[in-house]
């Protein structure tokens, strides 16, 4: 890392802005993680604010971090390894960007490159000058959102992704792209296991689930159901984030699960008036 960056680390946060991100909610997750724990897990990692919150407040935090969402889990990796590089092709899009918005999000946008810093920072330039900041693929896998209205969006934060890397580097941090499930063959007894998976709908306009071209079903839900059962029965403690949802309370409503109802906001909604006053479930077994 350059010398002129090692004085000025901000606080690392979320590089992406991803639906259902828990920046706002950090007090209260805080609040129910356990007095201790071994290594943390966290297999739908989207933005990680509480990994960024976990690596900031507990020196030497052993993590293992995962998401099926292959250009995300690539994110992280450039960002550890490469960060100038990404930043010197962040740079670039912000130059081209602002010479014709419009024309320069659309071809990046219908673009599909090969390197791994041009992957990673067309997804951070799209999460950047999209609508809302919604990453959203459709059934073929292909990023479908339309340019949002920015004057001046913050392409390259390069403080926090110098933050970030730092962090990275520094930390026992494991990330991987794989399935949720293959948390149960790594997670010990006395491991901390959080999931935030895409939530299940509490409206038919509500439901977002396209992260991945493979949504997040019903099924889904209940692999997780009996994933979380057998990660109790090997002694770890779990913790999950979900919708106010009337399947989500049925699936976790026999012992030894704990449901409390907190307040959360959507920072995704097209409309701002819908963004606050929404409930979300916690649901934890310690």
């Amino acid at each position: 890392m350059t010398q002129q960056y090692s004085q000025i680390l901000v606080t690392p946060k979320p590089f992406v802005k991803w639906a259902g991100g828990k920046r706002q909610l950090i007090p209260i997750l805080n609040e129910n993680l356990p007095k201790t724990f071994g290594t943390y897990f966290e297999p739908f990692l989207g933005g990680g604010a509480l990994l960024f919150h976990m690596l900031n407040e507990r020196n030497r935090q052993k993590c293992n971090i995962s998401d099926l969402n292959s250009d995300l889990v690539l994110s992280y990796t450039t960002i550890r390894d490469r960060v100038n590089d990404l930043i010197s092709s962040l740079k670039n899009h912000e130059k081209n960007y602002q010479k014709d918005s419009k024309f320069y999000y659309y071809s990046i946008r219908d673009s599909n490159p090969r390197s791994q810093i041009e992957k990673t920072s067309r997804l951070l330039f799209l999460n950047r000058t999209c609508f809302n900041g919604l990453y959203r693929v459709n059934s073929k896998g292909k990023f479908n959102v339309p340019l949002g209205k920015y004057t001046n969006p913050n392409i390259v934060n390069e403080d926090n992704l110098h933050s970030v890397s730092n962090i990275l580097q520094s930390s026992k941090v494991s990330i991987q792209c794989r399935d949720f499930e293959a948390v149960l063959r790594d997670a010990k007894k006395g491991d901390l296991v959080y999931f935030d998976p895409p939530y299940q709908p509490v409206s038919d306009t509500a439901n977002f689930t396209s992260y991945t071209n493979k949504n997040f079903t019903y099924d889904d839900l209940s692999r997780l159901a009996n994933l979380c059962m057998k990660l109790n029965e090997k002694g770890c403690n779990v913790l999950l984030s979900n919708s106010n949802s009337k399947e989500v309370a049925d699936m976790f409503s026999k012992k030894p699960w704990k449901i409390s109802k907190i307040h959360a906001n959507r920072s995704i909604n097209s409309n701002s008036k819908k963004r606050t006053g929404h409930f979300e479930l916690l649901i934890k077994n310690y």
